[in-house]
């Protein structure tokens, strides 16, 4: 491998759960937010938009959402949303009837773009944090309750939560994360038939992974790889958690 900066500020990403108090001046945030538009976006519809959540209350409401303390304890923290109600309005304002069939910016396809769209504009936010030093986790458990997501921050019909940020100086030194072998995850021209050639390095995997302290655990090392995906494999709680019905609250058609 070569390296410069920007490459090695990805490859020491990592979690960080737990923070400093120090607040996040203005002109860095002016830097990250500004980052973040800077994202690539499908079409050209930049079809997302960040709450940044400073009120007291509703910070402490998010950590309850996705039951992990540290939520409400960072100093800076976003909600990402998939963001159709703007372009909505913006096509209303040009005579297209958002109520007819021929509206199609609350279709599964544009869902998934949008969504696409909002990652990538988080992904760009924490490496320019990672970049000046700072810390920051993805918050998927706020996902537990869409719906308590879409209530707590009123957003409007055609946007929905896709995940939050936490960014703040770190407070911890957790250690990288093992990472599987290129070969399970890069293939060339088309997905290997052979599924046992994908699964060839896994055993090494395991153990590997199974030497790994995650800060939250410290007394024991994490589970193999196998193990932890044969479990999630048939957790149920994901039944809990179905797009479908919030989406369509917000006016999505994902069946289209």
């Amino acid at each position: 491998m070569i390296t410069n900066p920007v490459i090695e500020t990805l490859l020491q990403r990592r979690s960080i759960r737990k923070f400093k108090p120090d607040p996040i001046a203005e002109y860095v945030i002016a830097t990250l937010e500004t980052v973040a538009q800077h994202a690539a976006s499908s079409e050209y519809l930049n079809d997302w938009s960040a709450i940044r959540i400073t009120d007291e209350s509703l910070r402490k409401r998010m950590a309850q959402i996705g039951n992990q303390h540290y939520i409400g304890e960072a100093p800076l923290l976003y909600v990402f949303i998939l963001d159709e109600h703007r372009n909505a309005a913006i096509a209303a304002q040009g005579g297209v009837d958002v109520r007819s069939a021929e509206f199609t910016l609350n279709t599964s396809y544009r869902f998934s773009q949008a969504q696409n769209d909002a990652v990538l504009a988080m992904h760009a936010m924490e490496t320019a944090a990672n970049s000046l030093g700072l810390g920051c986790v993805y918050l998927g458990s706020l996902l537990n309750d869409p719906r308590a997501i879409i209530d707590a921050l009123q957003l409007p019909e055609y946007t929905y939560p896709v995940l939050g940020l936490a960014i703040g100086k770190p407070d911890q030194a957790p250690t990288l994360k093992p990472r599987m072998a290129r070969s399970m995850q890069f293939f060339e021209n088309s997905y290997p038939a052979d599924t046992d050639s994908i699964l060839e390095p896994l055993p090494h995997f395991d153990a590997v992974v199974h030497q790994y302290y995650d800060l939250r655990h410290t007394e024991r090392p994490v589970d193999a790889f196998s193990t932890q995906t044969t479990v999630k494999a048939t957790d149920q709680s994901n039944l809990a958690k179905p797009v479908g019905p919030a989406a369509g609250g917000q006016g999505f058609t994902l069946d289209r």
